[in-house]
């Protein structure tokens, strides 16, 4: 089974190793995302976040760059194995060549300092997707946990996004903002790791009116691993039936074209049956056995998204 992954924070625990002077890589098992576990696994196409805590960081610009720097440095050390991708054809030209896909994300909006420019120049440098919060307020409007949406700034980013061919991420973004998007724009959007929050209290998910908003203007979610957004309640339950559930709960919601993979590996802990990206065959299995029919299992691991970025890269 083909596997996009729409969310990983493997860049960022990438440069926190860099920086403590301790080994790092795709092609060691440090980080929940390697590149043999990917080629085991049938990877197609992995998203790299360029995430920043602004908590932790007067200098998210700084920060982003450098692990877009490492994105690129990790890809060119690794091109036998896995290249990046600005556009839909570049997809389909590393398929062809038998190679994995990486395409640039950005997790937090703040490391455009809220300048257009900066957007502009990010998507030169590949990124093209980008959330407009992570859990903090910051130029561009305010995150999930708080009642506010976008700040002025933020609505100029959305036009400026979709003018740019940059997709909008609405994950980590308040429901107001959730909102916001929907009102100012015109082209499909996604929530690339956010759950059902009927199933799971957590206002990082999306409520059933957000699935069906956002299904029908043709976006799509992908299914977060983060125990807090599948909402374990006991030590039985298993993380893969709990992903499932979330999955078959947003389909009788949003249709079968609206579920996809948001992993959030490298942002999660390791758990006893979602360790690492070597997981996603049982995650097809539990699939599966709970009676996800193929064509639904093949949506949901990569067709949607890539029907996403057919239209949209």
């Amino acid at each position: 089974m083909k596997i996009i992954d729409m969310h990983c924070d493997t860049l960022s625990a990438m440069l926190n190793r860099k920086r403590q002077g301790q080994t790092y890589g795709l092609d060691q098992h440090h980080t929940q995302i390697s590149l043999d576990w990917m080629q085991q696994s049938g990877y197609l196409l992995q998203n790299f976040a360029v995430f920043v805590n602004l908590e932790e960081t007067q200098t998210p610009l700084q920060d982003a760059l450098e692990m877009i720097d490492l994105f690129y440095s990790e890809l060119e050390a690794h091109r036998d194995f896995i290249r990046p991708v600005r556009c839909f054809a570049d997809i389909e030209k590393n398929q062809s060549d038998g190679v994995m896909s990486a395409l640039l994300t950005g997790e937090e909006g703040e490391i455009t300092l809220g300048k257009p420019e900066f957007l502009h120049i990010l998507y030169r440098l590949g990124m093209r997707m980008m959330t407009l919060t992570w859990n903090h307020e910051n130029s561009l409007g305010y995150p999930n946990k708080q009642e506010k949406g976008l700040k002025e700034q933020g609505i100029c980013f959305l036009q400026e996004m979709e003018h740019l061919g940059m997709i909008i991420d609405v994950s980590h973004l308040s429901d107001t903002g959730f909102y916001d998007v929907l009102a100012h724009t015109k082209k499909p959007f996604v929530a690339s790791h956010s759950n059902a929050r009927s199933l799971c209290a957590s206002p990082r998910n999306l409520t059933d009116d957000m699935i069906r908003k956002l299904a029908e203007r043709g976006g799509i979610a992908g299914i977060n691993f983060y125990q807090h957004f599948l909402g374990k309640q006991n030590a039985d339950e298993s993380y893969l039936d709990l992903a499932v559930q979330h999955m078959k709960y947003m389909i009788n919601l949003g249709g079968e074209d609206f579920v996809a993979l948001g992993s959030d590996f490298d942002g999660i802990h390791r758990y006893d049956d979602i360790p690492d990206c070597s997981v996603l065959p049982k995650l097809v299995q539990t699939m599966k056995t709970a009676g996800l029919t193929p064509t639904q299992i093949e949506k949901i691991c990569y067709q949607n998204t890539l029907r996403i970025y057919r239209e949209l890269l």
